[in-house]
């Protein structure tokens, strides 16, 4: 059995991607209502709660499956919103609001990107022959506060920004897209 200490590190470090893009959500809106921290916080956590549990009883077989190219769809996924964000920065005037991110398609595919190392945490843990209740609970927990907490971090800082956050946006989220591809690698 996983210590409390250890389930929580392997829950922040799950929840660092979900943060970095909620940084970035946040940066991009000019007013960043409550139900649009809750409705991002609330997938964001319920994804990272469902996918170990995926993970767990899907088992080892079908983990060989994704692991050839979960890395490629996160990639693939991030870079296409992140796409969007740059060129919605430079297409669009200035006193135009963003489009709200936390709705819709957008806020699946980012849900779901940012919860792909969470299914791999499940396979390890069917791998492992360990429960997965209580740290795929607290997984969720923690992702979901670390994105509101996300969102609210962007939104203060983009109010000292006198250009498009859209643009530090889109390239944030690229970054994140590249470095789960390349630990994919390693």
């Amino acid at each position: 059995m996983m210590s409390g200490l250890e389930i929580g590190a392997v829950a922040v470090s799950l929840g660092l991607d979900a943060f970095s893009v909620a940084v970035t959500f946040g940066m991009c809106r000019k007013e960043c209502l409550l139900g649009e921290r809750l409705r991002l916080s609330l997938s964001f956590g319920l994804f990272q709660f469902f996918m170990p549990l995926f993970g767990f009883f899907a088992g080892a077989r079908v983990s060989a499956l994704f692991d050839a190219f979960d890395h490629w769809i996160v990639l693939a996924i991030l870079g296409a919103l992140g796409t969007k964000m740059l060129y919605e920065a430079f297409r669009r005037k200035t006193d135009e609001q963003f489009p709200d991110l936390s709705r819709g398609i957008p806020l699946l595919f980012a849900s779901l990107a940012t919860s792909f190392d969470a299914l791999a945490v499940g396979f390890s843990f069917a791998l492992l022959a360990r429960t997965i209740f209580f740290p795929a609970l607290v997984i969720g927990i923690v992702a979901s506060t670390m994105t509101y907490l996300g969102v609210s971090l962007g939104h203060s800082l983009r109010r000292g920004m006198t250009f498009q956050p859209e643009v530090i946006g889109g390239i944030a989220l690229w970054a994140v897209g590249v470095k789960i591809f390349l630990e994919g690698f390693l």
